[in-house]
């Protein structure tokens, strides 16, 4: 508690040295005067900070030592587009270095690099390789283009007094002038979009604004286009993008991606105009959004990835590492942010990063990072659905299960609700697929998007959720989509031994409600805690419905006869994500289905509720997938037919499994079955039964929530009663 308390009144005490208003004078984007000295006192006395620096002054004498190429763009993922990211990476860093050692090879080098551009950008028009409704100059989408700039001003804002009053001049009329009003005014729909790439163009038409002191761009970067606070702009970007508890519509990915304009503009503001109290707008919700984002990780720091994600993205993404900085300095109380940062193992080139670094070495044993289980809300009040994190100790690592109920999440968001993504030993073990992307590999369509990312990836079929007669939620119509969304039921974690979480839709499948219910139980007689799975679908008429499982490690037996497909394969289906599936194997259910697979150094076993009229299928993905755009990977389906619907299940981790010693034990699973006892409009009752007799019974309520309600089923001659949401009674 007192390296807590002794780091939050270090950084409170930073905020008031370091970071005060810099006025008129340059630099002024994210370094200011009084920074600049800071920082070179320290040189030498800060090891982190220090290798920070040795790298950045290592990659510019490489850029210094090769001749300057700014060559006329032409592809979207490759000569041309990676050397024009370089180049604002190297004059970025080049600028900051000027600053701290005051050699003026590192100036000059900045301005020879915006001569060349200086000459090439009055002469572009649209991108050539552009292949979207907002394409770029530089670049092929103006997104791009709004990251040069962001990077160029702070260049151009650290050689700024360097320069004769005719290089600003001819510098700003052909480079920072024509590029903020192409993002500002020709692009202004893209511009005054509510979405990341409207953050991103805001910040970047504010820093060009603030770094050439145009009040106009400036207004424009902060109110949107026509400057009125309504249409646009980076604070209504911020007003309507996160959920007052931090959680970002686009989901972690992007979350990621937007946390760098968030922090790096809010730095700018409070440096120019810290009566904004920029840091402070709605109650500090900037500190709440790297708080979930890092929530919304595994515990190896990888981000969860729902929606169109990366899965090579992690927290230690530059991103990332700013923001940890900013918000350790800009928010102290909450200083286990330091243990994310000393795990980071970096810290960023600015005075936020400098001040981390000093913490780190008085202090080199911080708080660790809470992971902890959490509900979110989506949406500008948190009223939009959410996501949910169940977290429980499960030996040397961390059981994770998540359960999705957002939004859309825009055009990046999938046809996915009540999905779930279970993480155990440190590793997927029910996996997201995320999106079908090579970011910056040419030969993958120029590291955009593919096809496949449409046709299979945001498909239901793709996600471990429900689909409903071999389609896709919403019918695939974004429109419809864009503005539903599923409901948080209910979310009870204060009993480690039992959390719970519940969600419903009402909205993704006409004529169907859905009710999904997860569990991670803890018990004495289980090596490992377990999750319980219980989705609940009713409607007035019949339908085909399908349940998949898309697992992670190499399957090895399952209690239903197989007929597999070991000569000839087909797809599964015809659309709607299944004409990307093989069928390779199917079988019908005699009682309860096992399924068990080994991932690491466990075994899983999936035990599921299921009777006669219960098929299991096999299936993988890669079918009509003629440039081999799609990963491999295996997923078993419950399929069955009806109205109404209970899917039940648990997922048992168990044993341990060793190659390098060649052992093995607790290969086979303690749950044996799972049943439906009933499921009613006002509630649902599962049994569980295992070996030395391990029996449970777990009560679900379909009505409102109310955790002091008494509840009451009756069914098939049995009553059932509980108090709360639900209960897990253990014999």
């Amino acid at each position: 508690m007192k390296a807590v308390v002794a780091a939050s009144i270090f950084f409170a005490a930073c905020a008031v040295a370091v970071f005060a208003a810099s006025g008129g004078v340059h630099p002024r984007l994210l370094l200011t005067p009084a920074e600049v000295q800071e920082i070179r006192a320290a040189r030498g006395h800060t090891p982190l900070f220090d290798a920070a620096l040795a790298e950045a002054t290592a990659k510019v004498e490489r850029a210094l030592a090769a001749p300057i190429d700014v060559p006329q763009p032409k592809d979207a993922a490759g000569y041309t587009h990676e050397r024009h990211k370089a180049n604002y990476a190297e004059m970025q860093l080049a600028g900051f270095l000027y600053q701290v050692t005051g050699e003026a090879r590192y100036a000059a080098f900045v301005k020879a690099m915006l001569e060349k551009y200086a000459a090439l950008y009055p002469t572009l028009g649209n991108h050539p390789a552009a292949a979207s409704s907002s394409p770029g100059r530089l670049f092929h989408q103006s997104l791009n283009e709004c990251v040069w700039l962001v990077h160029a001003s702070q260049a151009y804002d650290c050689v700024h007094d360097t320069l004769t009053p005719d290089e600003r001049a001819r510098f700003e009329k052909n480079i920072f002038e024509p590029m903020a009003h192409f993002l500002a005014d020709e692009r202004a729909a893209e511009f005054d979009r509510i979405h990341n790439h409207g953050t991103w163009a805001a910040t970047a038409v504010g820093m060009a604004g603030y770094a050439m002191g145009d009040d106009e761009l400036v207004k424009k970067a902060l109110y949107g286009s026509k400057m009125d606070g309504k249409t646009g702009g980076w604070f209504k970007q911020l007003d309507e993008l996160y959920a007052p508890d931090g959680y970002y519509c686009e989901g972690p990915y992007y979350a990621r991606y937007v946390i760098m304009p968030f922090y790096v503009f809010a730095q700018v503001i409070e440096n120019n105009q810290p009566e904004l109290k920029v840091f402070a707008r709605r109650d500090g919700v900037l500190c709440r959004a790297v708080d979930s984002l890092l929530q919304l990780t595994s515990v190896n720091g990888e981000f969860i990835p729902f929606n169109d994600a990366m899965k090579e993205k992690t927290f230690q993404s530059p991103e990332v590492i700013l923001a940890v900085d900013w918000a350790c300095v800009r928010y102290g109380r909450d200083a286990h942010l330091l243990g994310i940062a000393k795990r980071q193992g970096a810290v960023a080139l600015n005075a936020a990063g400098l001040a981390v670094a000093r913490a780190l070495a008085a202090n080199p044993q911080p708080p660790a990072f809470e992971y902890r289980s959490v509900a979110y809300g989506d949406g500008p009040r948190g009223t939009d659905g959410g996501v949910a994190l169940l977290r429980a100790k499960s030996g040397g690592s961390q059981s994770l299960a998540v359960l999705k109920y957002s939004a859309f999440g825009m055009e990046h968001g999938h046809y996915d609700k009540l999905s779930v993504i279970y993480y155990d030993q440190g590793r997927e073990i029910l996996s997201d697929y995320g999106s079908a992307r090579w970011v910056n590999v040419e030969q993958k369509w120029g590291g955009r998007y593919l096809k496949e990312n449409k046709t299979y990836a945001k498909q239901t079929v793709a996600h471990n959720a429900l689909v409903v007669d071999q389609s896709t939620q919403y019918g695939g119509d974004y429109e419809a989509a864009e503005h539903q969304h599923s409901d948080a039921h209910f979310f009870d974690a204060s009993d480690a031994d039992f959390q719970v979480v519940s969600a419903r839709d009402t909205t993704a499948v006409k004529g169907v409600a859905m009710q999904r219910t997860l569990a991670l139980v803890r018990d004495p007689r289980l090596a490992f805690p377990v999750l319980v799975d219980v989705l609940r679908a009713t409607s007035a008429t019949e339908h085909d419905y399908d349940l998949p499982f898309y697992y992670q490690g190499h399957f090895l037996a399952t209690n239903v006869p197989m007929k597999v497909a070991t000569t000839e394969r087909h797809p599964l289906g015809k659309d709607h994500g299944y004409q990307h599936l093989w069928l390779e194997a199917e079988g019908t259910a005699s009682g309860p289905v096992q399924f068990t697979w080994l991932n690491g150094s466990r075994y899983y076993t999936v035990t599921a509720a299921a009777d006669a009229a219960t098929q299991l299928v096999m299936t993988r993905i890669g079918a009509n997938d003629p440039n081999f755009n799609l990963r491999n990977e295996a997923a078993f389906m419950l399929r069955t037919r009806g109205a109404n619907k209970v899917f039940a299940s648990v997922l048992e981790p168990h044993g341990v499994w060793d190659g390098t010693k060649e052992f093995t034990t607790g290969g086979f699973p303690t749950i044996k079955s799972v049943r439906v006892l009933a499921a009613t409009d006002e509630g649902t009752v599962v049994a569980i039964a295992g070996a030395g007799g391990l029996a449970w019974t777990l009560t679900i309520t379909n009505r409102a929530a109310d955790a002091k309600a008494e509840r009451r089923i009756e069914a098939n001659g049995k009553t059932y009663t509980w108090t709360g949401n639900a209960a897990l009674r253990r014999n």
